[in-house]
């Protein structure tokens, strides 16, 4: 199954340099499954998520069709990484709690997904997917990162509005699961906050068809404006949609 790959040509750059989630939505996540036996993470990527969730589950079942974002997961005991598909997924027929999706649920075969996700929960087992969208950036680096945007816009993939609209018109599988409101931030240093801005495929499609490296050119924007701070917070709009598969018991 073909799957559209963005991501694996800057996959050690993406591991590096993508913001943390709040610990609280894993708790979240953990409080609402029917049990904490399996956790089943399609497009799991590098393993962004799959820390937090192998902290609250006994098991994670963590797949990416990207080899070379697999290469870049992290050894964890109670984690199971596979190149694999959304869509087809090695666990059994109803064996997992709960089936989430980090900041990738606009690149799958939603009809396909949403069936395997019918086939692989347990009665009463969730789905839940989120996102973020464009980051916040403090009033100083409005400026620069303005200049950088607009360069990139029209280099992102269609999907990517998808994002922007918090996936809104979806057809989804289930009843939903009302969320609590999270909020995503990070303390950067510039470094790091250049380097995330190289992992988006957007920088990466604007060099490979303009032969310029926007972050290398926006760079002195941002040195110039940053000031004397060490870091500074960026945050970035969190949306979370959860459901749950009818069976569920009290």
């Amino acid at each position: 199954m073909t799957f559209p790959d963005h991501f694996s040509a800057v996959a050690t750059q993406y591991a590096a340099a993508r913001p943390e989630y709040p610990p609280a939505l894993f708790d979240w996540i953990a409080s609402i499954a029917p049990s904490p036996a399996l956790c089943w993470e399609a497009g799991c990527g590098s393993g962004q998520a799959t820390r937090d969730l192998a902290l609250r589950f006994d098991r994670v079942h963590a797949g990416d069709p990207s080899a070379a974002q697999i290469a870049q997961a992290p050894k964890i005991g109670n984690v199971d990484f596979v190149v694999e598909p959304a869509e087809r997924c090695a666990l059994p027929d109803a064996s997992a709690d709960v089936a989430c999706v980090a900041q990738a649920l606009h690149w799958f075969n939603r009809d396909a997904y949403f069936a395997e996700v019918a086939r692989v929960l347990k009665p009463g087992g969730v789905l839940v997917t989120w996102g973020y969208q464009d980051i916040i950036v403090p009033d100083a680096l409005i400026a620069a990162n303005g200049v950088l945007q607009e360069t990139i816009r029209a280099c992102w993939p269609s999907q990517r509005a998808d994002i922007d609209a918090a996936y809104a018109g979806y057809e989804w599988p289930f009843e939903p699961i009302a969320a609590p409101a999270f909020e995503l931030t990070a303390d950067w240093p510039l470094p790091r906050l250049l380097g995330y801005f190289a992992s988006y495929s957007a920088s990466k499609r604007h060099r490979e068809t303009t032969g310029r490296d926007i972050v290398a050119d926006t760079a002195p924007l941002f040195e110039q404006a940053w000031g004397d701070a060490s870091t500074r917070r960026m945050r970035w709009p969190l949306f979370v949609h959860a459901f749950r598969k009818p069976g569920f018991k009290e």
